[in-house]
């Protein structure tokens, strides 16, 4: 069961006649996967900005009649969950100043040391902003001081230490943008004349756009009407990272020429042919896992079952921040089936482990329901190292695998066995060349600077800070 949580999805849309603000709100339901807090949509149409923010999922925070007022030919939307900065409206974005631009983000900055201090320098207020809306000051600073957006995009580019794919509007131009290493992705597509740029190639499929390319580490997009302009602003180093296969992207979404169905599909094969497990049934934890089900089982020979099934209307557990609400999500998400299970040797697949107290959960419902054997089998390597980029993964001394073997996770979740795939195995289906994608979560290998956050990383087998319950385990 996952407890990770994303850094949110980012679209944008420019277009003479095209439905900016409806199509946006089609574009961010698609990617509802990547943020679940809040949503906000801006609009501009050569004179003016508009922007309507809110919380709730996509199809509770607008109404027909805020998207008929959201006018213009140029739009950007985010979908943004919680962070430890606070929830609510107030970090909602797009972030909008005044009438020079507004601006999404996907990803994270590690540090944001030389941001403030420019930003402090220049006398630009800064108190309780996060990194995003540092961003946003300061490429609004460099438009104040005479640069057009792209210009002021580029001045500020050296500013942003870490990860980030953005689409920033102004009154009249669209702006798409990278890290060197584009570790969250970000896609361009083309719609009738206009284009599109969204996080996965999904929202494409949902607005009728053809998908163009991706936008490359490092690049600049700038579209107007004047037409598109590319630019390199620093080399690209690419080191997409690993996890939009494992869990973040839509089975339906393509990155790199990968298609993330297919690589998922392919893990569940590796798995079998990394160990033989004797079972009756193989059982995916729904969504992520069925991919990798449809593979296991295929290779194995063993009978996929869909023997949990998900409450539909019960969103990602990550959700909830406070854990005694994640533990409750969970008994809402997931419903074992008894007559699936009774008397079963279930292998039980997922896409990682994180924290480890909900698969503890899953695995003790298994046994509830009547299985006889539970093999826990995880589509991922194990997740020692806390991730800066953009995921919303807990500290080291939280991730289970940096301070238990697999052995001591196995007992501790009571499972028969506990099985990870391994990290060639990883990049194997998925197909890349290794240098090419961040593993940083499993390898402890970060391709971006953590300037002074690198003093919170350590070898795995951290001590233990309070001791690790199950929450299964402390009602028994």
């Amino acid at each position: 069961m996952n407890e990770v949580n994303e850094k949110c999805g980012v679209f944008g849309i420019f277009g003479k006649g095209l439905d900016v603000s409806r199509l946006a709100f089609y574009g961010l339901f698609a990617l509802q996967h990547r943020g679940q807090e809040s949503s906000g949509i801006a609009t501009a149409d050569g004179r003016e900005i508009r922007s309507h923010k809110s919380m709730g999922l996509v199809n509770q925070a607008y109404s027909e009649e805020v998207i008929e007022k959201l006018t213009g030919h140029i739009a950007i939307g985010h979908n943004r969950y919680s962070t430890h900065l606070g929830t609510g409206l107030t970090h909602a974005q797009p972030r909008v100043i005044g009438q020079k631009l507004a601006l999404a983000h996907n990803g994270n900055l590690p540090s944001v040391t030389v941001l403030l201090n420019f930003l402090q320098d220049n006398k630009v207020a800064i108190e309780g902003l996060n990194d995003s809306e540092l961003m946003a000051e300061a490429v609004a600073y460099y438009m104040r001081e005479g640069q057009n957006m792209p210009q002021a995009v580029k001045s500020a580019y050296p500013l942003f230490t870490g990860a980030f794919s953005l689409v920033i509007m102004s009154q009249n131009e669209l702006v798409a943008v990278r890290d060197e290493c584009g570790i969250r992705p970000l896609a361009m597509g083309k719609l009738n004349g206009g284009y599109v740029f969204a996080s996965e190639t999904c929202a494409f499929h949902t607005i009728g756009a053809e998908f163009l390319r991706e936008v490359n580490p490092g690049e600049m997009v700038v579209v107007s009407d004047s037409g598109v302009v590319s630019e390199q602003i620093v080399p690209a180093n690419p080191k997409l990272d690993i996890f939009e296969f494992v869990y973040f992207a839509r089975p339906d979404s393509e990155l790199m020429g990968k298609s993330v169905y297919e690589v998922r599909r392919r893990c569940g094969v590796r798995l079998a042919e990394e160990r033989k497990i004797n079972a009756d049934i193989v059982v995916p934890v729904p969504e992520t896992a069925i991919p990798v089900a449809v593979g296991y089982a295929a290779a194995s020979g063993i009978p996929l079952e869909m023997a949990l099934v998900k409450n539909r209307y019960i969103h990602r557990t990550f959700i909830q921040p406070e854990q005694h609400s994640r533990d409750l999500g969970v008994k809402l998400k997931l419903t074992p089936l008894p007559g699936v299970l009774r008397g079963k040797r279930v292998i039980v697949i997922d896409d990682s482990i994180v924290r480890g107290t909900t698969s503890c959960q899953l695995v003790q419902a298994l046994y509830g329901a009547g299985a006889s054997e539970v093999h826990f089998v995880v589509s991922s390597p194990p997740v020692r190292f806390p991730d800066f980029y953009g995921i919303d993964t807990p500290k080291q001394e939280a991730l289970i695998a940096a301070m238990k073997t697999t052995e001591e996770i196995r007992d501790f979740f009571k499972a028969t066995s506990l099985q990870y795939l391994s990290l060639k195995g990883l990049l194997d289906a998925v197909g890349l060349p290794p240098e090419l994608l961040n593993t940083s979560c499993f390898t402890g290998d970060y391709p971006l600077d953590l300037r002074e956050r690198f003093s919170e990383i350590h070898a795995p087998r951290v001590p233990l800070t309070e001791p690790l319950v199950c929450p299964w385990h402390a009602h028994e």
